[in-house]
């Protein structure tokens, strides 16, 4: 029994989808999709050598051109920030006089002990202050 050579390309592309959905690594679909470009080319009747031409040419195609593409979307989502990373970065207003040592402030509607980053400095009741950092359950602020 003689396969032709389009239907070793396509059981090639099927070989690589399987890591592709094993290891979700998208390079290998790309090289899959290169792999029925070989087949289509041999069910046209190309050559050898016009086949594997014809699946470098797509796979390092679609890694050089959609890698980039892919990184560049996951890197630009904003990350979400929660619980204590949510407040850094937030103002509050001071009610009871805060310094190095301590004091209280309304933070995100509720009552947080504070303290200054810098221990010289001191905020009195009703100052706008600059969260910082959160130590434990005490806001660093500034």
């Amino acid at each position: 029994m003689d396969i032709d050579a389009w239907v070793w390309w396509l059981i090639g592309a099927v070989g690589l989808g399987i890591p592709l959905v094993l290891t979700a690594m998208p390079e290998f679909g790309m090289f899959a999709v290169g792999a029925v470009a070989g087949a289509v080319t041999a069910a046209l009747g190309f050559g050898v050598v016009a086949q594997v031409l014809v699946f470098v040419v797509v796979s390092v195609a679609l890694v050089a051109v959609v890698r980039p593409i892919a990184a560049r979307h996951r890197d630009g989502r904003p990350g979400l920030a929660t619980g204590i990373d949510a407040l850094k970065g937030r103002q509050a207003v001071v009610l009871e006089r805060v310094d190095g040592s301590g004091g209280r402030i309304k933070l995100a509607g509720e009552v947080w002990s504070a303290r200054t980053l810098d221990s010289g400095q001191a905020f009195e009741p009703g100052e706008q202050v600059d969260v910082v950092d959160i130590d434990g359950a005490t806001a660093v602020v500034m």
